[in-house]
């Protein structure tokens, strides 16, 4: 879109690069640590659902975090994709890179410690979310698209397992809809609606909260949604300005949604301008610390419910249902602390030096709409 300057003269404006260290890593880490509460909710001397059912939707978030793969994804390859300027080969191999040796370490660390438990002679306190029979489709990451299984042990992986096919499906749905963002958000938004409408019919849930062995069909309408942001935040420039006002207003309306009701797909519509205006605003001033807080987030989701299970486990054997009400809050609070302890050990123990071998950084031409110093990984 040409403006004119004050001088006069036409002048292009470009929407703002993404980059590390801005409003999109504080939205990565706020919906990540959001995530480690929700699952840490029933473990409180109190259960947080008691006091406020909003903590007891936890499926809006788990959409956030598909909504947002979508958009980042598409913000660093969409262009490249698009014109078939990045190989599809060496794109998929990237991205399964990306999620199976952190996951295939964390799944594998719980089944070691259950079967040591075990042959210690000591059972979990829920033996039924620790079924052997139900680990194969779980490590193998299929659970998501009906295979049997995969039920228990680190339960939220099914996300990563419905988003690896949302990853390789990501060059075509480049190369169909790159080129016309507005009607890619039509098209994104009538996807959803028909999608929830066919969903309730035929399986008897919303799209939104649909069972794990149906979690690529959720997933896919919502990374669609993020897609169709990252075309519309790529190709059309929106003043800062107007973006953080709208992105301020989307989030104003989300809270004070919540505050009454779930608002199952009204929610949905309102996060996608929430992460797409954190995308428009620039990145003036990079921020190190929220650089490395918004990078951990993987780590925090793929992490917090193993915390949850071995710190949990360790004071129930102990027996921490007969302490005092402050002690087991005691307890609790600092169960969440060593959920962000154990996130940021994974992440800069293993995480971050595995990915540096597998994948390591080279120089190249940053995709458009990629900040050269350290883009969005």
């Amino acid at each position: 879109r040409m403006t004119r300057s004050s001088d006069g003269e036409g002048q292009a404006r470009r929407p703002a690069r993404i980059a590390r260290g801005g409003w999109l890593d504080v939205l990565r880490f706020a919906a990540g640590s959001l995530i480690i509460l929700y699952h840490f909710r029933e473990a409180a001397p109190l259960p947080l659902g008691q006091i406020h059912p909003v903590f007891d939707r936890g499926f809006l978030l788990t959409n956030f975090f598909i909504i947002d793969s979508g958009y980042v994804l598409a913000r660093i390859y969409g262009e490249r994709l698009a014109s078939g300027g990045i190989d599809v080969g060496a794109y998929a191999r990237q991205r399964l890179l990306r999620v199976f040796p952190a996951h295939l370490a964390v799944i594998a660390g719980l089944a070691a410690l259950v079967a040591a438990a075990a042959l210690a002679g000591v059972r979990p306190s829920n033996p039924q979310w620790f079924d052997w029979s139900q680990l194969p489709a779980q490590v193998l990451l299929v659970q998501a698209y009906g295979v049997p299984g995969g039920v228990g042990w680190n339960a939220p992986t099914w996300t990563l397992s419905a988003l690896i096919g949302c990853y390789l499906l990501l060059p075509w749905i480049c190369r169909a809809l790159w080129s016309r963002p507005r009607a890619t958000a039509a098209i994104a938004i009538t996807l959803l609606l028909a999608a929830d409408v066919a969903s309730r019919v035929w399986l008897g849930d919303p799209v939104y909260r649909l069972p794990l062995r149906f979690g690529f069909l959720r997933a896919l309408p919502l990374f669609l949604l993020g897609v169709a942001a990252a075309v519309v935040g790529a190709r059309v420039y929106v003043r800062p300005s107007v973006a953080g006002a709208l992105g301020l207003g989307a989030f104003g309306a989300l809270a004070l949604g919540q505050a009454v009701g779930p608002f199952g797909l009204a929610s949905l519509l309102l996060m996608t301008p929430i992460i797409w205006a954190a995308g428009a605003l620039p990145v003036v001033r990079s921020s190190r610390l929220i650089e490395h807080l918004g990078l951990m987030s993987f780590a925090m989701f793929l992490t917090n419910e193993v915390a949850r299970i071995v710190w949990f486990g360790v004071f129930d054997a102990v027996g921490q249902s007969d302490w005092s009400i402050g002690m087991r809050w005691g307890v609790w609070a600092a169960g969440l602390a060593a959920a962000f302890m154990g996130a940021a050990a994974f992440r800069y123990g293993f995480d971050r030096p595995v990915q540096a071998w597998l994948n390591p950084p080279r120089p190249a031409t940053p995709a458009p709409g990629v900040s050269a110093d350290r883009p969005v990984a």
